[in-house]
């Protein structure tokens, strides 16, 4: 993986899909000391801290669907991710379907686990 620091901006929604985004971010970050996550809800509350934080390092947005909230919400405040992840669009292709919004089954799992590949692959092609 990347010795460059990155950062991943996951879908925080109340969605299966939101569930996925936020544990394949969180477990790629958790397997990369050169990975860091961004909380969307502080930075779409404009928190100090995390206003620097969004412009310092390259952001992978990690979007649950079509609404593209990520993206959304870094367009805001004038951050453009350098790769944007859509999981329903990617699990679609897969025909891979998360069911809950609070908990991980067998097939959330699944889902988890593509997706994270998804995520490091894009970190890899991304790294100098």
């Amino acid at each position: 993986m990347t010795k460059k620091k990155m950062a991943l901006a996951a879908c925080s929604g109340m969605s299966p899909v939101g569930l996925v985004s936020r544990v394949a971010a969180a477990d790629t970050r958790e397997e990369n000391e050169n990975v860091i996550s961004i909380c969307m809800g502080a930075t779409s509350a404009d928190r100090e801290g995390f206003r620097g934080l969004i412009k310092k390092y390259p952001i992978i947005a990690i979007n649950g669907c079509e609404g593209e909230c990520v993206n959304q919400i870094l367009a805001q405040r004038d951050v453009k991710p350098v790769k944007t992840i859509n999981v329903l669009q990617e699990l679609n292709k897969q025909d891979l379907k998360p069911t809950d919004v609070s908990r991980l089954d067998e097939e959330g799992e699944r889902c988890v686990q593509f997706i994270k590949e998804k995520v490091k692959k894009s970190i890899d092609d991304l790294k100098d």
